[in-house]
């Protein structure tokens, strides 16, 4: 019988352990992983190892659960990425980003993909696996120093004339296929044979020119002369071109995101950008291949087999009659694929049918603009294909198109030139259906009519800044200003040129033409044409220029030839920026300061620097002295504030900005759960004045634990980031905030002089914070009988004085005789006395009472712990005086 009930026993404690196994299977792995949003990393090139910053951490709110809490893979989503993530260590999630070959800069300076952290699931399998929110990865190759420079020609041959001294006899040209700027630039050339009659004469124009950032212009010809041997000329043309398509998008422009850009030129609010830079929000763009190379210039490229979708939340819903659609765009001719479409942007059917309702596409080098209107809205045959047959459309190099529509009329601007269509056809309006429709970059969604749905009509190009604005069209001076390069040809002092010259620039400023009949006026102006870039950090490398000249003779068309002159400007690195953010990175305050409403300002103190070393790579002539930090004043384009841990609670706690404080700034925001971006090109100070402003509003602190909070700022779309500030919240509840605050306000003197005050809530340890009104009224009471009997017995002073007319020397005792079986109070009767609040009262008017010196709430709250062992059986107050002291009369006193 006995063996029967353990046997029961046994099998019940091996089915509970059995449930609570069942319980633990169901209850396991119930967390994704968590990375940080972005990351950046620097790998030198023909090395494998990429250092990140920050470090690649995983984190799962599972550990210490095996498997559910340990990190197993970090896969790289991102075509022809040769990068691999391995984890170092599972279980604290830590891994490492490695090259799976050697990288060239040469080949590529720049990469960008997307990360994620998958966790190990519910066990050996990896079944059940998480997998975290996708991170973008920017990688920037450094250069190495590799190659030495190589002569443009194996031998330089030239013939002089005995006893001619002649002051230029040869010119010399090497370079160097390093990446950088700083291994690439040619310092110095020497003659290493020795005993020759020839010098390098480093004054003369050389075909080089160093150009350092900041400097304004730089003249490119200081000493060149153009000579005809004294023949007579009729006319002379001189043309200079400054070529800059490899620089970007065609040139050194503003490599802000395009909202920035768009906020900085006046454009009108309301645009949708449909290829923004990948992110956890903006996930739609991270399979697409980008080409960033070129300092921060967000560029996809598109191969004929990839495309995006954009979400439905972040579609345009209401074109109207009036809106614009630009992008950057460059394309080339695809002999193969002159029938195919190749589509930029499309709005078809989700399902069902294969109705385009609008969409841009390229068909044999011409552009087309499709726009078919509802029935709802026109009933007759309307316009609804316009076409434009331009050669910028194939000619391989960056161009900026904006398609403002004014229904029926549709305008395009290609670099801020306006084109009609050459081409319009007219079409039906769309019958109304119930079909969802899908929006599209790269392809157009066929849903319907079709086995299973599918892109098709793949583009094959390159295209940036992709952008939609319903209900409003761009003006020619706002597209000006987005289009505009940077960099360019000049003429100085333009006043100072003779009155024969005649000089004409392109709308881009990268070809100059300058016509006259005096040769020397024609030397003089050239003299004074120059290189300018007014961007604060420049796009480092060479710009090549082309200088060519044909004279005319009279009565002839082309008398003399002129070879051709080939020249580079090289535009040096820029001293790179250090912004630091500064401020209290730890708040402690009470509950009542995040309820209140005006909430909890969080970087009240906070101070962006910047600074740049100079000296050391500005120039090559500075090169191996030792920098030195200066202060600089720049722009920047963007700040976050982002949530670390768990998401905001939105019925319960909130970011806030007014409105107010953005007007008359280049900025706007946007907030969310997970944090706030602050984004604009604008002045520091003006987004320290803003960031200030941010307050944290929570309801209900109590049920929220401890907050952090990281701010990042960024200038050029994150080329220079600052360094990743983190301000942490301390929650104060009442009865901490109490203790912690009375340490702070209550001065040692007078603990000093009355060191028995601070006794009433020792007494009673637990009537604290939350004393009951009923214990409350009996204290109240109580002291104020204690202050008549002071009155009363200062009184009966004064009258012994006058009647017995005698000195008051003689000190006298006198103790009160308490029935203390109920109340002990420790008083000072020459302190001033205020009553204390109720327990029932807000947090705010505690907070007030703590502020002042004389408060008995502060002063009693103090050392309640520390003096609890000291409580006297029986009250003693004494009161000394140069007149004598008072007699207590206690009988009349109860509590």
């Amino acid at each position: 019988m006995n063996m029967q009930r353990i046997s029961e026993v046994v099998l019940l404690v091996a089915g509970f352990a059995l449930g609570l196994c069942a319980c633990h299977t169901v209850k396991v792995n119930k967390h994704k992983p968590w990375i940080e949003t972005s990351y950046h990393g620097v790998i030198t090139e023909n090395m494998d190892i990429v250092q990140l910053d920050p470090p690649l951490v995983a984190l799962d709110k599972d550990a210490p659960v095996p498997y559910a809490g340990e990190i197993c893979a970090f896969k790289i989503h991102g075509l022809e990425a040769p990068f691999e993530a391995v984890v170092l260590n599972g279980t604290s999630g830590e891994g490492q980003l490695r090259a799976r070959g050697l990288v060239d800069c040469e080949l590529q300076k720049e990469y960008t993909f997307v990360i994620q952290a998958h966790d190990c699931g519910a066990g050996p399998g990896g079944t059940g696996g998480k997998k975290s929110h996708k991170a973008v990865v920017h990688i920037q190759v450094n250069d190495v120093n590799e190659f030495s420079p190589v002569f443009r020609e194996a031998q330089y041959h030239v013939a002089v004339t005995e006893g001619k001294i002649y002051d230029n006899i040869l010119q010399v040209e090497a370079t160097d296929q390093d990446c950088s700027p700083q291994y690439s630039q040619i310092c110095n050339y020497q003659i290493t044979t020795s005993n020759t009659p020839f010098a390098i004469d480093r004054n003369g124009w050389d075909k080089r020119v160093d150009y350092e950032p900041g400097t304004g212009s730089k003249q490119l010809f200081p000493k060149m002369n153009l000579e005809t041997c004294g023949g007579l000329l009729s006319s002379v043309r001189t043309t200079v071109e400054l070529q800059t398509s490899h620089i970007g998008k065609g040139c050194d422009r503003e490599t802000y995101s395009e909202k920035s850009l768009q906020k900085l030129c006046g454009a009108s609010s309301g645009s949708t950008d449909l290829l923004p830079a990948p992110s956890t929000s903006t996930n739609w763009t991270a399979s697409l291949v980008t080409d960033s190379e070129r300092d921060s210039d967000l560029i996809f490229r598109f191969d004929g087999r990839q495309a995006a979708k954009i979400p439905d939340q972040v579609v345009p819903q209401n074109l109207t009659d009036q809106f614009t659609v630009a992008t950057w765009m460059k394309h080339g001719p695809n002999p193969g694929l002159r029938a195919e479409k190749e589509t930029l942007l499309c709005n078809s059917d989700k399902t069902e049918m294969n109705r385009h309702h609008y969409s841009l596409y390229v068909h044999n080098c011409r552009l087309v603009f499709l726009l078919r209107r509802d029935f709802t809205q026109v009933d007759t045959f309307r316009p609804a294909e316009f076409h434009w047959k331009l050669d910028q459309i194939c000619d391989k190099e960056w161009h900026y198109y904006v398609i403002n529509v004014e229904f029926p009329v549709v305008t395009l601007y290609v670099d801020g030139v306006t084109y009609d269509p050459y081409l319009v056809t007219d079409d039906w309006p769309i019958h109304p259906s119930q079909i969802d429709v899908q929006l599209t970059v790269g392809a157009c969604w066929q849903g319907g009519e079709v086995t299973k749905s599918r892109f098709t009509q793949y583009f094959r190009g390159s295209l940036s800044g992709l952008t939609i604005r319903p209900g409003k069209i761009e003006s020619q001076k706002v597209i000006s200003c987005l289009q505009a390069c940077k960099e360019g040809l000049d003429i100085n002092s333009l006043e100072s040129l003779g009155k024969g010259i005649k000089f004409h620039f392109n709308p881009a400023q990268s070809i100059l033409v300058m016509e006259g009949e005096d040769l020397e006026n024609m030397n003089a102006a050239l003299r004074k044409v120059s290189y300018i870039n007014s961007r604060q950090f420049p796009t480092p490398g060479i710009r090549r220029l082309h200088i060519s000249a044909s004279v005319q003779c009279f009565g002839e068309d082309t008398c003399i030839s002129i070879p051709d002159i080939d020249a580079v400007v090289m535009v040096l690195q820029p001293s790179e920026p250090r912004i630091t953010i500064a401020g209290v990175d730890r708040l402690t305050r009470p509950a009542a300061d995040l309820r209140g409403p005006a909430g909890l300002t969080l970087f009240q103190d906070l101070h962006i620097i910047s600074t740049v070393t100079k000296g050391d790579t500005a120039s090559h002539h500075t090169a191996g002295r030792p920098g030195v930090q200066e202060e600089i004043i720049h722009n920047l384009d963007y700040c976050d504030i982002l949530v670390l841990g768990e998401e905001l609670r939105p019925e319960q706690e909130s970011l806030q900005l007014q409105r107010s404080t953005l007007l008359g700034k280049h900025l706007d925001a946007t907030n969310s759960t997970s944090g706030m971006s602050i984004y604009g090109v604008d002045s520091m100070s003006n987004y320290e004045q803003v960031i200030r402003q941010v307050h944290y509003h929570n309801w209900h602190p109590a049920q929220t634990p401890d907050r952090k909070f990281r701010l990042t700022c960024s200038e050029l779309n994150g080329r220079y980031t600052s360094n990743e500030f983190t301000l942490e919240i301390s929650v104060l509840h009442k009865s901490e905030a109490g203790k912690h605050v009375n340490h702070m306000v209550a001065p040692s003197q007078y603990m000093q002089v009355v060191p028995h005050l601070a006794m009433v809530h020792s007494l009673y340890p637990t009537h604290g914070p939350g004393v009951p009104s009923a214990a409350t009224v009996v204290i109240v009471i109580c002291i104020a009988a204690l202050v008549v009997v002071v009155v009363l017995g200062i009184y009966r002073i004064h009258l012994t004085h006058q009647q017995e007319g005698r000195s008051s020397d003689t000190t006298k005792e006198s103790e009160l005789d308490w029935d203390d079986s109920a109340l002990n109070i420790t008083v000072n009767p020459m302190e001033n006395f205020q009553e204390p609040q109720g327990a029932e009262e807000e947090a705010s008017e505690e907070d007030e009472e703590d502020e002042e010196d004389d408060d008995i709430t502060s002063a009693e709250s103090n050392d309640s712990e520390e003096e609890e062992e000291e409580v006297p059986g029986a009250l003693s107050v004494k009161q000394g005086s140069k007149r004598g002291q008072l007699d207590w009369d206690n009988s009349t006193l109860t509590c």
